[in-house]
């Protein structure tokens, strides 16, 4: 029979924005319940948390990402006051400044279909005509080219959310171990626990995987195969010979290619099919020069003058079936829970799932029916069905 070293009653794999989230949602509903979070980079220093360019926007083409995004917009709205402890002042520099998605005549069916459903959910959304973009961003050159604006689409201090949730997770008695799980353990298909690198075992009837980008190598431990690939992004700041007036959105071209104000530097990136899968951190200046800059200049063309400061590079955990995240009991192993595959979308992602899947383990009703990224599609190899932005 296996020793273990200390049992609980759930345990997170993964002390990331989702695992936090994920943590205090379960010692607020129930306070007597035991939690251990195990985090192998308590620094989080390849966290995609912290290395995320961070937004939050309700300009998605699905009704349930919509209504992830409007509850995310209602707890960064009070979060400051709402996870403080004590005096402790909590600052998460969340900026409404919007985000703007530029709609060509290829996309416009699907943008214009994304666009009538986030108004009947009652979101804030505008379509403006190139005259409106120009007039409202005159460093744009839009073209032909239409757009969707979020007014209260918007950016936020990643790692002070990201302790906000973990410090009110250990105020409510969760217990944060650093470690690193190498096993699941299981007994008659049923979790039983975990294995650390140290060889310690912890024993839980509950275990849930919030490993983010190395989620499917924590799952390939119990023989379970994610369709969830650790994907290479790359962000460049940019210092450009002229600044805008004011803060300028997320905007994000047909192409892809994104960027926003930081104060009065750009950040810009772009996922694209030729980014690696695996775990590289490096990153690489010319990366913008040979394939980004002239991009950014032919839609501003004021920031063909610039010089690259500096970038970094994070993970995407990118679900290669549909894009969208994997929520809920694995229906092959009871007790192991999944939140992983979010494809870039996880920041803003975590509260709404944090709640669920605190609701999901302790039985209790759900405040919102997530139920359609549950994991029995990846069995069924039965991707989500959408179109426009997912």
């Amino acid at each position: 029979m296996a020793q273990y070293s200390k049992t609980f009653d759930v345990i997170l794999v993964g002390g990331g924005i989702m695992g936090s989230s994920t943590a205090y949602y379960l010692t607020r509903a129930n306070p007597g319940v035991k939690v251990a979070v195990v985090e192998k980079d308590p620094a989080y220093e390849w966290a995609s948390t912290t290395l995320s360019m961070t937004n939050a926007r309700i300009q998605f083409s699905m009704r349930q990402n919509i209504e992830i995004s409007q509850f995310a917009f209602e707890i960064l709205e009070n979060f400051e006051q709402q996870m403080a402890i004590g005096d402790k002042p909590l600052d998460i520099a969340y900026r409404r400044e919007g985000n703007l998605f530029l709609v060509n005549d290829r996309i416009q069916p699907d943008a214009k279909a994304a666009y009538e459903l986030q108004k009947s959910l009652g979101c804030q959304i505008d379509w403006w005509s190139p005259d409106q973009i120009r007039n409202a961003y005159p460093l744009y050159q839009p073209g032909r080219m239409q757009g969707t604006f979020g007014a209260q689409d918007g950016h936020f201090d990643a790692y002070a959310v990201l302790m906000g949730y973990k410090a009110k997770a250990l105020a409510q008695g969760a217990e944060y171990l650093h470690g690193e799980v190498t096993r699941l353990l299981t007994d008659s298909g049923c979790i039983a626990g975990v294995e650390l690198k140290n060889g310690d075992r912890l024993k839980a009837g509950a275990v849930v995987n919030c490993a983010g980008a190395w989620c499917a190598q924590v799952a390939q431990t119990a023989g379970i195969q994610l369709p969830v690939a650790p994907t290479k992004r790359q962000i460049f700041v940019l210092d450009t010979e002229v600044k805008p007036d004011g803060p300028l959105p997320l905007t994000v071209l047909p192409s892809g290619l994104y960027f926003r104000t930081e104060g009065k530097l750009i950040v810009l990136g772009k996922s694209m099919d030729e980014d690696p899968v695996g775990f590289d951190f490096t990153w690489d200046a010319d990366r913008f020069v040979e394939h980004l800059w002239a991009e950014l200049a032919e839609f501003a063309p004021a920031f063909e003058a610039l010089k690259v400061t500096h970038g970094w590079a994070g993970l995407y955990a990118v679900n290669t079936l549909d894009g969208n995240a994997i929520l809920g009991q694995w229906p092959e192993l009871k007790g192991f829970y999944l939140a992983n595959g979010f494809s870039g979308h996880g920041l803003q992602q975590a509260p709404a799932v944090g709640r669920y899947m605190s609701e999901l383990i302790l039985g209790l009703p759900h405040a919102m029916d997530l139920s359609v990224f549950g994991p029995e599609r990846i069995l069924e190899k039965r991707p989500l069905s959408e179109g426009g932005l997912v």
